[in-house]
C-alpha cells in the first residue's frame, strides 16, 4: 500500500512542517506556525507523493513570501 516514494516524501515534509510550526511558536509569529501545521496535515492526508511535495512547496512558498512582505 506505502511505497518508498511515499514514506519518503511524508517524513521529509512532515519534519519540515515540524520546523515551521517550531519556528512559528519561537518567533510568535502566526504565518510559519499555521504553515506548518498545514505541511503536518498535508504529509499525513495525502496519498501521492507528488502531489503531497508539490501542495507543500506551495505551502512553503506562500509562507515564505507572507513572511518577507509582511517584515
Amino acid at each position: 500500500m506505502f511505497s518508498a516514494s511515499f514514506l519518503f516524501a511524508s517524513l521529509v515534509w512532515g519534519s519540515v512542517g515540524v520546523g515551521y510550526f517550531i519556528y512559528g511558536k519561537k518567533q510568535q509569529s502566526l504565518c510559519p506556525m499555521v504553515g506548518g501545521i498545514l505541511m503536518i496535515i498535508a504529509s499525513y492526508f495525502i496519498g501521492s507523493a507528488l502531489l503531497m511535495s508539490l501542495v507543500c512547496l506551495g505551502i512553503g512558498g506562500t509562507v515564505y513570501y507572507l513572511v518577507k512582505r509582511v517584515y
